[in-house]
């Protein structure tokens, strides 16, 4: 082979390697993560049913064909028929109408709940790992106090001491200005219930947090970026938080359904969400006396609140083993 003809081999495969003729798949951690999601059945499964769920619990209000508050007492404890395709309750009230908003209570406090959360538990628990010292230990004392505090006594606790109060404040600033909207005190078990499991469900995702910034704070990028000056809570809100994520949303799923049960919990023991709100531990609790004539409306309810928080959960076992890097690599 001549020079000319080596030189002429070399441009061939230079313009066969060129940018423009080779295309190049560039390959992400949360792209990869999502295909491994998509190949998780179970898991879809779990996303198709949440996905669908939440669509009814946000616009069925809207669609109910009863008030959910209006009562029929020659209709008690009908069973399923023309009228009331779920049948009523021990009120005459129509039970379609009724669930559908105690699914919109379990859809706010699934959202609201570990969102709050993981805000307080990310924050404390990034600023504790990052500054160390006596901020690390007093977090994390506070935090193991947090864990130590039974949460159904805590619960009632914060029921009983505020709940009241709160109520009469209320109407008595009604009384005083008039505003119509105050004479429904029932939004004040919402904000009493969402707080009180905020303040509780924070401390996982501060230890999870605190945990992956401790593993993150040496890194290289870190150490650069507090190099050239940039301040602690610049790279905390643009290095650290960031590559901290992935187990931080397999633990707010987790915590979604978690935050579902333990309200379902606290209605159903008469401190969390009472009529006439509507909340599905409620709705079981009404219907404990005459379980044995009217099963139905035990049975909705409970069947409902277990196909959301198991279809939460193999959601959030898809996401583990997609956002999980030992996973992964055995799944090539």
């Amino acid at each position: 082979m001549t020079a000319r003809d080596a030189t002429t081999t070399l441009q061939d495969a230079g313009r066969r390697a060129s940018p423009e003729s080779t295309s190049i798949r560039v390959r992400s951690l949360w792209g990869d993560a999502f295909r491994r999601l998509l190949r998780n059945k179970l898991s879809m499964v779990g996303l198709v049913i949440v996905v669908v769920t939440y669509i009814i619990a946000i616009i069925g209000p809207y669609i109910t064909p009863y008030d959910y508050l209006q009562q029929d007492l020659m209709s008690i404890a009908q069973p399923p028929s023309a009228d009331h395709w779920l049948g009523t309750d021990n009120v005459g009230r129509d039970y379609l109408s009724r669930l559908l908003y105690a699914m919109r209570t379990a859809v706010l406090v699934s959202i609201l709940v570990p969102t709050i959360s993981l805000a307080i538990g990310v924050v404390l628990g990034t600023v504790a790992a990052y500054r160390g010292g006596w901020t690390d230990g007093i977090v994390m004392r506070i935090t193991d106090v947090v864990m130590t505090i039974p949460i159904l006594l805590f619960a009632a606790l914060i029921n009983i001491s505020i709940k009241e109060p709160v109520t009469n404040a209320l109407r008595s600033l009604k009384e005083r200005t008039g505003w119509g909207f105050l004479s429904s005190t029932v939004y004040v078990d919402y904000v009493i219930v969402f707080g009180l499991l905020a303040l509780i469900m924070w401390e996982t995702y501060a230890r999870l947090a605190r945990g992956q910034v401790l593993s993150l704070r040496e890194a290289d990028y870190v150490i650069a970026a507090e190099a050239v000056g940039a301040s602690g809570p610049h790279v905390m809100r643009r290095h650290l938080i960031p590559n901290a994520l992935s187990p931080l949303i397999v633990a707010f799923t987790f915590g979604m359904s978690g935050a579902m049960t333990l309200e379902a919990s606290l209605s159903f023991l008469g401190i969390g969400i009472q009529p006439p709100g509507a909340s599905l531990g409620s709705m079981i609790s009404s219907a404990m006396s005459s379980w044995r004539q009217y099963p139905h409306l035990i049975a909705i309810p409970a069947l409902v609140l277990g196909i959301i928080t198991l279809a939460i959960n193999f959601l959030g076992d898809g996401l583990n083993d997609a956002l999980n890097p030992r996973s992964a690599g055995k799944q090539g």
